[in-house]
């Protein structure tokens, strides 16, 4: 008994980025600046879409939603990193290890389904123009937004459960740098194979939902698009949807790569440097991509700096 409860929750060892690294504390000011930078640029597009009547529309509410989620997704992961290796422990907990766990599937599910279904506004947007007041009202932007909320719930609630009750007796080292799902498998003495085909084909249902819900709307698009006579129609359709289609080849494709590639094409090295793309560089790249590439968000930015600096005088 005394075994079976060490092998079930005793602490695990976090084996994290920086051991394997010639510079660790050049790496350490790296993601370090990095999430100052991403919580600091995610705030701001909170505040800028919260304080301009320009960003009361349903795309930018949904961008919203976008940052919040970013800034949870980055701070489940990033200060637990930073602190272990300027402490120079390793330690996670068992409560703390499951905690991560969910958080970070719920976080990674609700911004695979609201990336989804931000297409369906695109989609809106430039083949029913006309309609968009009607067909993106606020209360179907609130079923959108629960929507993504509740399916990365569902993922949590499930994944994690059954993640957690295998026990772990060969080794509380996880070569990871957080308790990601396949890291955490590998330390397993039962056979988890049914239970990997079953998250693999959980996982292919999750991205396969949004992504098609992404095709038909870009289909579409891409159709209305080629039968637009103005160059200048064409130019803003493809600038509106530029943003979005690099944000989701970027997350979807990283997570294509952990999640639904066999694990004989990758090594550990290589999943956590994948890894640390899309739950540390990803939440940074989001409001970058959504504001350098737009109008308002500059506008936005721009008006609100001179407030600021009227005020100042």
């Amino acid at each position: 008994m005394e075994w079976s409860n060490y092998s079930m929750y005793a602490d695990f060892v976090l084996l994290g980025l920086f051991s394997n690294t010639r510079f660790p504390w050049l790496l350490f000011a790296f993601i370090f600046l990095v999430f100052v930078i991403s919580v600091a640029s995610n705030t701001m597009m909170i505040i800028l879409i919260h304080l301009d009547s320009r960003l009361h529309t349903p795309m930018y509410l949904l961008l919203s939603q976008l940052s919040i989620m970013d800034i949870l997704y980055i701070s489940t992961i990033v200060p637990k990193m930073l602190v272990d290796q300027m402490v120079d422990q390793r330690a996670i907990s068992f409560a703390g290890c499951t905690a991560q766990h969910f958080l970070y599937l719920t976080l990674a599910g609700a911004e695979f389904f609201l990336l989804g279904l931000m297409s369906y506004d695109r989609y809106v947007a430039i083949c029913h123009p006309l309609r968009y007041p009607v067909l993106m009202n606020r209360k179907v932007c609130l079923l959108i937004v629960v929507a993504a909320w509740l399916g990365g719930s569902i993922d949590g609630f499930l994944l994690t459960p059954v993640t957690i009750q295998f026990p772990f007796c060969a080794s509380r080292e996880i070569n990871h740098f957080f308790c990601e799902v396949p890291a955490l498998l590998k330390l397993s003495c039962m056979d988890t194979s049914a239970y990997e085909t079953a998250m693999y084909v959980c996982c292919i249902m999750m991205l396969l939902i949004p992504f098609s819900v992404i095709s038909a709307s870009y289909t579409r698009i891409l159709i209305a698009v080629y039968r637009m006579k103005e160059a200048e129609g064409r130019q803003k359709a493809v600038a509106t949807c530029s943003s979005h289609m690099v944000v989701v080849s970027l997350f979807y494709g990283a997570a294509m790569y952990t999640y639904v590639l066999p694990h004989s094409y990758h090594t550990p090295e290589q999943d956590k440097a994948v890894s640390a793309f899309y739950t540390i560089l990803t939440p940074l790249l989001n409001p970058l991509i959504y504001s350098l590439r737009n109008k308002d968000v500059t506008g936005a930015l721009q008006k609100a700096l001179g407030r600021c600096s009227a005020s100042g005088r």
